[in-house]
C-alpha cells in the first residue's frame, strides 16, 4: 500500500489498534499480540474483577471505534488490528484464579478458539466496521473462559 495511504490513520489510532504496534510483527501478530495481554494481566492487581472488568469494556469500544478507522484505511479486518486480541485474551482470564497453569490453559483455548471461531463467533465477524473484528474474540475469550472455569470445577485446582 502507498504511504500515503497509511497517513490516513493518526499514529495514536494506529497504536491502539495495532496492540502497541505488535500487529507489525510478521509472524502470528494475534500470537504475539495475546502474549501482550497476558503481559499486562501479570501486572499486580490487575486481576482486580471491577478493574480488569472496566478496562475490558472500555477497550472493547476504544477497539470497536479505532478498528473501523482502520478498515476505512487498510481494508475489512487488516490483519494489524490485534486490539481485538487484547480483549478477547483479557476476557479469558476474567474473574479466574491468577494462578500461572490457569493463565496458559486460558491463553492457549483462546487461541485455539481464536482461529477456530466457534458459533456465534465467525457470525459475529459479518457485523459492520469494528463491532464484527471485536465481538468474534470476545466470544471465543467468553469460550476459554467458560471451559478454564469447567476444568478448574472438574479438577478441583
Amino acid at each position: 500500500m502507498p504511504q500515503s495511504f497509511h497517513r490516513r490513520v493518526s499514529l495514536m489510532v494506529r497504536f491502539i489498534a495495532t496492540g502497541a504496534f505488535t500487529g507489525y510483527t510478521p509472524l502470528a501478530p494475534g500470537t504475539i499480540a495475546s502474549l501482550l495481554a497476558v503481559a499486562f494481566y501479570a501486572i499486580p492487581g490487575a486481576e482486580n474483577p471491577l478493574l480488569s472488568g472496566l478496562l475490558i469494556v472500555i477497550l472493547f469500544f476504544i477497539g470497536v471505534a479505532t478498528a473501523s478507522s482502520m478498515e476505512r484505511s487498510f481494508g475489512t479486518d487488516p490483519a494489524i488490528v490485534v486490539i481485538d486480541e487484547f480483549v478477547g485474551m483479557w476476557v479469558s482470564l476474567w474473574m479466574l484464579p491468577k494462578e500461572l497453569i490457569v493463565t496458559i490453559l486460558a491463553f492457549f483455548l483462546f487461541r485455539l478458539l481464536d482461529i477456530v471461531k466457534p458459533f456465534p463467533a465467525r457470525r459475529a465477524e459479518q457485523l459492520p466496521g469494528g463491532w464484527g473484528v471485536m465481538m468474534d474474540d470476545v466470544i471465543s475469550g467468553i469460550y476459554a473462559n467458560v471451559i478454564v472455569r469447567a476444568a478448574i470445577f472438574i479438577t478441583h485446582w
